[in-house]
């Protein structure tokens, strides 16, 4: 039996590059699809131009206090002079209303808060309630 000995002259030795090309585009993939869900100016809209004589709504704070005193803006009002008061900012035969933002205090009651918001909605004007806490 004879053996035949292969010189090492030969031999071809490859590295196998079809599983790493493989690899490298499945991350390249990854990282554009992720990239593109990154940024937040992706998505092009076409914003509305506002023309120079509209008329900007105005907000109206109302703030209630532990003690159900009313304040809109700084000015205390009493509680049965609300919707008067309210009615000045809030013009009945203008289109634009007004927001209603009402300041409230972390232990106000929550019946005040509401009874504003139903005074401010009787008149037209959108509301928005946030509580404000001592931590």
């Amino acid at each position: 039996m004879s053996l035949r000995k292969t010189k090492f002259r030969d031999q071809h030795s490859e590295v196998d590059t079809g599983p790493l090309n493989d690899i490298l585009f499945i991350l390249l993939m990854f990282f554009l699809m992720i990239s593109t869900l990154a940024n937040p100016n992706v998505i092009k809209m076409s914003v509305p131009k506002a023309k120079s004589d509209t008329k900007q709504k105005q907000s109206v704070v109302v703030s209630v206090d532990k003690d159900k005193n009313l304040y809109v803006g700084s000015k205390k009002i009493i509680a049965d002079s609300l919707e008067s008061v309210l009615r000045k900012y809030i013009n009945e035969g203008d289109s634009i209303k007004p927001a209603v933002v009402i300041n409230a205090d972390s232990i106000a009651q929550w019946g005040e808060i509401v009874r504003v918001m139903k005074v401010a909605r009787r008149l037209g004007a959108t509301t928005s309630a946030t509580v404000t806490g001592n931590e």
